[in-house]
């Protein structure tokens, strides 16, 4: 079943201008930010150690997510998203303005008061961004629309980066600055007017306006919230840890180990970039347009991998005269290693990022989701400012070189991601689920729309192989419990999932008279707590690819919770290697196709073994 693609979003009122607003703000952002730093080491007559200055225009643009955030987060509950972006947006304009009156005076303390009004402006707009996203953007757009945020925002900040390097090497370079940010602040709020309505979500909100408690109120609000989320908001911190260690030592990297010349900071940078655009976009694909954590553990096996790589690869490139351009950079093979290590981290780091935003707005409540952003926020800050400590520490107290640092962080990726996936299993779990439908079976998928988004329901499917529960929920947006012969229950690595995700084991009545009562004890509670439960009615594997008779399970369960029943089917899947044909081979129809087809919802009068068993057989056809 084909869907649009995610760039369709570009071209839906509902979308475009937030996107733009956003996009023309992380570019001005960085123009600015960039610019200023320029000026300071090359421009201005300053005295003394120049990098003082640069450390403290990193300091101000920083702090106001400390100081602010917890005040975003509640203006971005309680006022309508829309006029609140529009609001933002004027202040970016006078802020803007200030700023362009410090460059044309050459008042290095104007400059930085409106650094950190930028600072505050980012703050402000960081909640109020990922919040409206839920709001303007239908379940099976949201990672999609994540990735196109992600994208334009780090591509937003590779052009501010080398635009500001453009512009401050004119002899003149004042008013063109001065022009360029006041310019693209107006152009973003001419782009905010053309964002949709999005009412607030707590308008009755009373604002807390001591900055400190209800910072730590926030952060509680946020890392109180369910493991998933919570953990969820820790991991997209650390990612924000390991990115900035990266991307300041890129200059150093560039200089000391590649002895290359500016041209090869912004060579390194772009490909980061657009390796983090890259990852961003193949999320939606790879996750099959649904809220797919199982990509955060294969993004941060990648952030290792390449960072071990980068680490490997560095040294031993010949030292010149004079610095290597980024075209003599290339002409060494070396070189194109560390090109790929580089894109590597960025493609990992899309797959990583953008199913944990995801996340965070998808399971959070919606009178809570732009606090809990703004939480997220404030962690971002702290743990950026750690690894500035950190890597001081390192580079300066324990002498690491920098790709030693990059090992290092490496290293703690492990480290720190194990902890994560080992307090919230769910993150392995569908890790492994999307695994198989990605490695062995190729899973497609027809008539999932009859599974309803919300409510109880009872899906019953044919039983083909171990892997069908694995496959069922790998395709279904929703969490299922599952109902399963508890011998399958107990398969080795395979028993992990199925704890991790509930299932359900059960045994005949004449084997376990008291795990047969508890099943149906848990699927009449998961009924009635308005959950999805998968039986398969055949109560065992099918030994020839053909469907046993129903038993009568199925009676009992809808005449204890009558729910809907939704039958289902698969096809495809006999003959593969979990399947129990005797001809199968491990390598017999690797990457096989494999559909899963759901039909009507049937009435609980209905739902009868016999015309359940009739109606499976119709869906699944004549392929086994």
């Amino acid at each position: 079943m084909s869907h649009p693609s995610q760039f369709t979003l570009l071209r839906k009122r509902r979308f475009l201008p937030f996107f733009i607003t956003q996009s023309l703000g992380a570019f001005n952002d960085n123009i600015f930010k960039q610019s200023l730093i320029l000026a300071i080491l090359y421009k201005l007559a300053i005295e003394g150690d120049r990098s003082i200055w640069v450390n403290l225009c990193a300091l101000l643009f920083i702090l106001p997510f400390f100081l602010f955030s917890a005040l975003a987060g509640q203006f971005g509950e309680k006022f309508n998203k829309d006029a609140l972006i529009r609001a933002i947006k004027i202040g970016e304009i006078v802020i803007m303005a200030v700023g362009a009156v410090g460059f044309m005076t050459n008042h290095l303390e104007l400059m930085l008061l409106a650094l950190f009004a930028m600072g505050t402006h980012s703050a402000l707009f960081g909640p109020v961004k990922y919040s409206i996203m839920p709001q303007a953007l239908h379940e099976e757009e949201l990672v999609g629309g994540n990735g196109l945020v992600e994208m334009g925002t780090f591509l937003a900040i590779l052009a501010g980066t080398i635009g500001a390097g453009v512009m401050m090497s004119s002899t003149d370079y004042a008013p063109v600055v001065s022009t360029a940010i006041v310019a693209i602040a107006v152009l973003g709020y001419l782009a905010s007017r053309g964002i949709p309505r999005a009412a607030a979500s707590s308008p009755e909100m009373r604002l807390d306006w001591n900055i400190f408690s209800q910072s730590w109120a926030t952060l509680r609000l946020g890392l109180g919230q369910t493991p998933a989320v919570s953990r969820s908001i820790v991991g997209n911190s650390w990612f924000w840890f390991v990115g900035a260690i990266y991307l300041t030592q890129i200059p150093a990297y560039a200089k000391e180990w590649l002895y290359g010349d500016e041209t090869v900071v912004t060579l390194i940078l772009t490909v980061f970039s657009v390796g983090i655009a890259l990852g961003s976009m193949l999320c939606e694909k790879l996750s099959g347009r649904k809220v797919e954590i199982g990509l955060v553990p294969f993004g941060s096996f990648g952030l290792t991998v390449f960072g071990l790589l980068l680490w490997w690869h560095s040294g031993g490139f010949p030292q010149n005269v004079q610095a290597n351009d980024w075209l003599a950079v290339l002409g060494y093979s070396q070189a194109w290693w560390v090109l790929i290590d580089i894109l590597g981290l960025g493609v990992f780091g899309g797959f990583y990022i953008v199913p944990l935003y995801a996340l965070i707005q998808s399971r959070t409540a919606e009178n809570e989701r732009a606090r809990v952003i703004a939480a997220n926020n404030i962690l971002n800050a702290l743990f950026m400012v750690v690894s500035a400590i950190v890597t001081i520490l390192l580079l300066s107290v324990a002498k690491l070189s920098i790709p030693e640092l990059f090992l290092v962080v490496s290293l703690l990726n492990i480290a720190v991601n194990t902890y994560i996936f080992r307090i919230v299993p769910e993150f392995t779990m569908r890790f492994m689920i999307w695994l198989l439908g990605h490695s062995m079976y190729r899973v497609q998928h027809r008539g999932l729309q009859h599974i309803p988004d919300e409510g109880a329901a009872l899906l019953v499917c044919n039983h083909v192989s171990f892997v069908d529960a694995l496959l069922i929920g790998g395709a279904v947006r929703r969490p299922i419990r599952f109902v399963m012969y508890y011998k399958i229950y107990r398969l080795p690595v395979l028993n992990f999932i199925f704890r991790t995700a509930g299932t359900i084991p059960i045994a005949g009545r004449h084997e376990d008279l008291e795990i047969y009562e508890k099943a149906f004890q848990r699927i009449n509670q998961y009924l009635k707590d308005g959950e999805l439960v998968c039986i398969f009615p055949e109560g065992k594997l099918t030994a020839d690819g053909e469907i046993n008779e129903f038993k009568s399970g199925v009676t009992r369960i809808l005449e204890e919770t009558p729910v809907p029943v939704i039958p289902m089917a698969l096809q495809g899947l006999w003959g593969s290697f979990f399947s129990r044909d005797p001809n199968k081979g491990i390598f017999h129809r690797i990457w096989s196709r494999v559909t899963l087809v759901a039909g009507p919802p049937l009435a609980v009068e209905q739902a009868t073994p016999e015309a359940l068993q009739e109606q499976v057989l119709a869906l699944r056809g004549t392929t086994l």
